[in-house]
């Protein structure tokens, strides 16, 4: 399937429907705020309406006063929104139905006027059901061949309303959507011009089951960023804004691991001799050990498993289940429709905040249904999906008590009704809040609710009042049940862009997943889970590392087991930031364990999602399978083995073990001798972490030391009272930089004249901040400044680079120093510039983020003192060696003299240029090689007091030695 073909037509799809349904608006009298002037409004006549001194129908008068409340009601823009996606989805349906011989071609063309068949027929008398007022108006409309766009809208109209799957799954639409059908819809080039032909669609695309979910979620791509670019500019996401901005479509093959780790799982467990039935489930993952009998989730039948999708959208996940479950019924015997009618009213519930996601949902499923047994086509079974109810209106709708009085048949107790009617309260906010609003019923109550919908859905005849609050119970019941497998691609949202009333919702009873609406989802996905069942999701992975999420995991360790987790690469969902998929048993197994893929290697990395999943399958099929990710670009047409790669597959992974480290990051690629190390002190017993001062207006008391006056440059000052005292005006100030280790990046001043008095006075009469009345909030740690220390780079791209920093220099918040014994001091600076360190700094800083209370946390070992003495050695001379590239350019207030000038003061050869330069050649590359062999050795000795010689090797790429950055040499291939 070409997504790339499909997106374009959804996304032109959507421009021209509602530029088409815009220009309707402004024919039919409304301006572009959706105001009309009062001239403009029809009026009721004897035997019709008059509008624009035209005749028209009387239906015409009652459909544009729809349109008219609409407007008022929803705004011009919503308005543009749904009748555009009403046509677009009950004519894309239609056009799929079509292709799958369930419907014939009626918007197929019969000539070159681009007279679609449903035209042509009613211009012979063949016509679809209709009412007798519209079927009159349609015959008038005949009459007269230039009007085939209004023929065509009353007749697909009709068509909709008489087809049983279109109808079942779309429901009525409202009566002004017809005077909406763009004029330009049967143009060239219009949308039914596209939708006819294949340029965009190809035949097997209306097979298969993801052409619905790509078309939906491509259909409000720009819906979608137009809600990205309001929360940039603080907006708060409304109800009508959450479908898109949360909606997105999972890849089938992370769809297929999730289905058949839970339900394949739970199936497997208990039929253990079929193994011919899963062998076509390739993402299967096979756990290590066998699962203890204690530890299977026991069932007895099929039609006894219950799978939930509680954020469903459009059916994906939902279609998988739907798959899966049909080829058990199968093999263990039951017919298609009964395979069918059990999927759909005994294990299939779906459930989803946007009713046009749950549209298209049931009618993938019904369109499934219809594929293997057609006498699905009538719609008499769908599945069950479900999305929010209209809310309980009281001063239309009564008092509820009333209404709950009478359809419980007087059977309820002043509790039930108590219960009950607070589930009504809490749906007037199901809009925003959806599947994760939390109904209290007790179990009496529950049961009287099942009891009443069996008997009112078993009626042949239920009143109306009863019969459009069906959908409300139906939710309640799903909301209240606990389901064996729960699987689910939960809505993203971070708690900043929630509105009000969902961000007071989510930490009022979810609080341990409060930092994003996809962790309450986890949350509320296992809440649903039966002891000992299944479940999946798959959401970004910053809820395995970040301090927001501690609580989750903790609460995930302590009482759940993660059975297997997919730990991706940037690009599953386009330009995303890496996701994760885990697939989780809600019980505790003694002694539990997990299997973990580590299908990632840098942060920023970013993957085609099918070569993530190439990955995957290789390494399914071979578990020693290795890759080197640095080969790895887009243009690639196969991901070979290599001895030199990244170990993928980490099975046996004890879950206990990250509860050892702080904070319990999912660090699952460390082995039991690194996560032992967290047993012993941490870098914070040996070293004072700081982060220095924010100037709050760097521009303007930030200057390079070349900038201003040297002689009013205060170096080599030890302390801030020292500095006070002094005439000097600017003193080296060190804020990170590049990446260079073991010394350099000297190239600021600050303007701390007079004690800073210029810094405190800006920031206390701050104008951005008028409240301020402390300078101390932004100028932290000032006592430590001028001491000798190491300091870093907050935030980088890759690793960590530590330099030496000399007494005298003042520090910024972006770069965090540490503070120690001068005896220690070399110890620790070889230490973090370590690959030790790396591998620790990876899960304790998975942002790239280097604070110093994260760095802090490294555990601390000390060597014994011959190796400890040699370290030193090696770290002065790498301090040096730096020291010396860093002063020979005159970037640096410490350079004396050129390299060329320097080496003819040696008095040995000759002076001529190309002997200079072949000196200064040597001399250097001797000293480059050396530093290099220096981080070798420093890091096979790291590596030997931590015991982690089974999982690092010492070696340093030559491009990561950071001396000769000025484009003195070329590096190529190591």
């Amino acid at each position: 399937m070409d997504t790339n073909r499909i997106k374009r037509f959804a996304t032109e799809a959507r421009n021209l429907l509602k530029a088409g349904v815009a220009a309707k608006m402004i024919a039919l009298g409304f301006d572009r705020k959706g105001d009309v002037v009062e001239e403009h409004r029809p009026r009721l006549v004897q035997g019709g309406s008059v509008w624009n001194g035209q005749l028209q129908t009387e239906s015409f008068y009652h459909q544009w006063t729809s349109l008219a409340n609409r407007i008022r009601l929803k705004g011009i823009n919503e308005v543009h929104e749904e009748a555009a996606y009403t046509w677009f989805n009950r004519l894309c349906a239609i056009r799929i139905l079509q292709k799958n011989g369930l419907c014939a071609p009626v918007l197929a063309y019969v000539d070159a006027a681009r007279t679609p068949i449903i035209v042509d027929e009613a211009r012979q008398g063949h016509m679809p059901p209709m009412k007798e007022d519209v079927r009159l108006r349609l015959v008038e409309l005949l009459d007269d061949d230039t009007r085939t766009t209004e023929q065509f809208a009353v007749l697909i109209m009709a068509w909709c309303h008489a087809n049983p799957i279109i109808n079942a799954c779309f429901g009525g639409t409202a009566d002004f959507t017809e005077l909406l059908l763009p004029d330009n819809i049967l143009a060239p080039g219009g949308f039914l011009d596209r939708l006819n032909l294949s340029e965009f669609i190809t035949d097997d695309d209306y097979h298969s089951p993801e052409l619905i979910g790509w078309l939906y979620q491509f259909y409000i791509s720009e819906r979608k960023d137009e809600v990205y670019d309001g929360f940039k500019k603080g907006k708060k996401a409304e109800a009508d804004d959450i479908p898109a901005a949360t909606q997105i479509f999972t890849p089938n093959w992370i769809v297929k691991y999730m289905v058949q780790n839970t339900l394949g799982r739970i199936y497997m467990d208990n039929n253990p001799y079929r193994s011919t039935i899963s062998e076509k489930w390739r993402y299967l993952v096979e756990p290590s050990e066998k699962t203890a009998a204690d530890d299977v989730l026991k069932y007895d039948e099929l039609t006894e498993l219950r799978i939930a999708d509680l954020a469903c959208g459009s059916g994906h996940i939902l279609n998988e289940c739907f798959d899966m479950l049909y080829d058990l019924y199968i093999a263990e015997g039951y017919s298609r429709r009964e395979a069918i009618t059990n999927i759909f009213s005994r294990n299939l519930t779906g459930v989803d905040i946007d009713r046009r996601a749950k549209q298209l949902a049931t009618f993938a499923l019904l369109l499934k249904a219809c594929q293997r047994d057609s006498g699905f086509a009538d719609a008499r079974i769908l599945p069950n999906v479900l999305s929010m109810p209209k809310p309980w209106d009281e001063a239309k709708d009564g008092d509820v008590r009333d209404f709950l009085h009478s359809f419980f048949c007087g059977e309820e107790t002043e509790m039930h009704a108590d219960e009950i009617a607070e589930c009504f309260g809490l749906m007037k906010q199901a809009d925003t809040l959806g599947s994760i609003m939390k109904f209290g019923l007790s179990p009496s109550t529950r049961l009287l609710v099942k009891q009443m919908m069996d008997y009112w859905t078993g009626q042949d005849l239920v009143p109306e009042a009863f019969a459009n609050r069906i959908p409300d119970f139906q939710l309640i019941l799903a909301l209240t049940d606990k389901y064996h497998a729960i699987v689910m691609n939960p809505p993203y949202m971070g708690g900043s862009n929630m509105n009000a009333t969902l961000s007071r919702y989510v930490k009022e009873n979810y609080p341990q997943g409060k930092t994003d609406l996809c962790t309450v989802f986890v949350m509320c996905a296992y809440q649903h889970t039966v002891d000992k069942g299944k479940y999946a999701f798959i959401i970004p992975p910053s809820w395995l590392f970040l301090s927001t999420f501690e609580p989750l995991r903790k609460n995930i360790i302590d009482h759940q087991t993660i059975n297997s987790l997919l730990h991706l690469s940037r690009g599953v969902f386009g330009a995303d930031f890496g996701s994760s998929s885990c697939v989780i048993t809600n019980s505790k197994a003694n002694d539990a364990k997990g299997t973990y893929f580590r299908l990632v290697e840098r942060t920023f990395q970013e993957f085609e999602q099918d070569h993530l999943r190439m990955l995957f399958e290789q390494t399914l099929e071979n578990h020693d399978f290795k890759y080197y990710f640095k080969d790895y670009d887009k243009d690639v047409t196969e991901l070979p083995y290599s001895d030199a790669g990244n170990r993928i597959y980490y099975p046996n992974v004890p879950q206990e073990n990250f509860k050892k480290i702080p904070g319990c990051p999912i660090g699952y690629w460390l082995s039991e001798d690194a996560v032992f190390m967290f047993n012993l002190d941490n870098l914070s017993t040996i070293a004072d972490f700081r982060s220095g001062m924010s100037t709050t207006d760097n521009n303007r008391f930030l200057r390079f030391w070349a900038e201003v006056n040297k002689n009013r440059i205060g170096y080599g000052f030890s302390s801030i009272e020292e500095a006070a005292g002094s005439d000097m005006k600017w003193f080296p100030y060190n804020k990170g930089g590049s990446f260079r280790r073991w010394f350099g990046n000297n190239e600021l001043v600050v303007n701390w004249q007079n004690n800073g008095a210029e810094i405190k006075y800006f920031v206390v009469n701050n104008p951005k901040d008028p409240k301020t009345k402390s300078w101390s909030r932004r100028l932290f740690n000032i006592d430590y400044s001028f001491k000798q220390s190491l300091t870093w780079s907050d935030i980088s791209s890759g690793k960590i680079s530590v330099r030496h920093s000399d007494k005298g220099s003042m520090f910024d918040s972006a770069s965090p120093s540490a503070f120690l014994k001068a005896k220690e001091s070399k110890y620790l600076l070889a230490l973090l510039n370590a690959k030790t360190s790396t591998l620790y700094l990876e899960l304790l800083c998975p942002t790239l983020h280097f604070g110093g209370a994260r760095v802090a946390l490294i555990p601390y070992k000390a060597a014994d003192e011959q190796m400890s003495a040699n370290i030193d050695q090696l770290v002065d001379d790498n301090i040096s060696i730096s020291r010396q590239d860093w002063d020979a350019h005159e970037t640096s207030w410490d350079f004396q003299e050129n390299e060329l000038v320097r080496l003819t003061k040696g008095g040995q050869g000759s002076h001529s240029l190309k002997d200079l330069m072949a000196a200064y050649k040597d001399e250097w590359t001797a000293k480059f090689m050396q530093l290099h062999a220096n981080e070798e050795e420093l890091n096979r000795q790291f590596i030997e007091i931590y015991g982690l010689e089974d999982e690092l090797t010492p070696d340093v790429p030559l491009d990561e030695v950071t001396i000769l950055q000025s484009g003195e040499i070329s590096i190529e291939d190591d």
